[in-house]
């Protein structure tokens, strides 16, 4: 998978946080509807009616944060002022960890807690990110290569970053917990934890309204992909399917629009599958906690 298609705005990258000049510039950053005010970082947004007389709003961007759940990479959202320095801002809301409701569903993050981010700069397409040396500490191969999984997806989510090098306390190194790290390092070398099915939107958390559009990336058989609307009791309000933009064998991605009938707001849950070709029950579900309205 290369990355998700998304709308694109003009920024560039900040300077390293330690104060440096940048060794270039980072490029396009996405940009997208907010799904969900909880997933957005805490502070009112800007809104029309909050702004001083003649004040234009703050323009919103929207960048992925990878986290993971059940040992697998998770693509969650942050709604964040647009900002020049779109790369530290997406690696500091990894380090932040998921939220609350993130948490309830399952999420977590491998990198260790207190970790913080000295800077980032970029050149040839190579980020460079450098951690504070905690980022580094022990922990089993697998669990590492999921720590390096979720900066590197994280990071490369920018079209003109292709692969990223890592340093620690300000050093260079050339592996990490036993995983080598001398050449950058790149999506297709951390494929093997991305899930069957990943869910780019709705974000956990997120209010939704009828209809409501489910995308995301998956590789199934033939590449069909389920979708159903449950409501706060777990029954069916609606179920649908589409087709990835490719199937068994190769990473596609969707995108559907499915109505649902409510008749109040309540929890409910976006639930994304794949049909087993064995039995017909459903496999490598995914469970997106919302609020479903009317």
């Amino acid at each position: 998978m290369k990355r998700l298609p998304i709308v694109i705005i003009g920024v560039g990258l900040l300077a390293a946080a330690c104060g440096t000049a940048p060794a270039g510039s980072l490029g396009p950053a996405p940009a997208g509807g907010a799904h969900s005010a909880s997933a957005a970082p805490s502070g009112p947004s800007p809104s029309s009616s909050s702004q001083p007389s003649g004040q234009v709003p703050t323009r919103q961007i929207s960048l992925q944060v990878w986290f993971a759940r059940d040992g697998k990479l998770f693509s969650t959202e942050r709604t964040i002022p647009a900002t020049p320095g779109v790369g530290q801002a997406a690696l500091d809301r990894m380090l932040a960890g998921p939220s609350a409701a993130e948490v309830a569903a399952g999420l977590s993050s491998q990198v260790p807690a207190g970790t913080s981010l000295r800077g980032v700069s970029i050149a040839s397409g190579i980020a460079t990110v450098d951690f504070s040396s905690s980022f580094g500490s022990s922990a089993s191969s697998s669990v590492m290569a999921l720590r390096l999984a979720q900066a590197v997806y994280t990071m490369t989510q920018f079209p003109q970053v292709t692969g990223v090098r890592f340093e620690l306390g300000g050093q260079g190194v050339t592996s990490i917990g036993g995983v080598p790290v001398q050449a950058p390092q790149t999506r297709a070398m951390y494929a093997s934890y991305l899930p069957a099915i990943t869910v780019q939107s709705p974000a956990i958390g997120g209010q939704v309204t009828s209809p409501v559009t489910v995308s995301g990336t998956a590789e199934v058989f033939e590449a069909v992909v389920s979708v159903r609307v449950l409501d706060s009791a777990g029954n069916e309000l609606a179920r649908t399917f589409t087709n990835a933009s490719c199937g068994t064998g190769c990473r596609g991605s969707y995108a559907v629009t499915i109505s649902y009938s409510a008749a109040q707001s309540q929890p409910g849950t976006i639930e994304v599958f794949e049909t087993s070709a064995k039995d017909g029950q459903p496999v490598n579900v995914q469970l997106i906690p919302v609020t479903l309205t009317p």
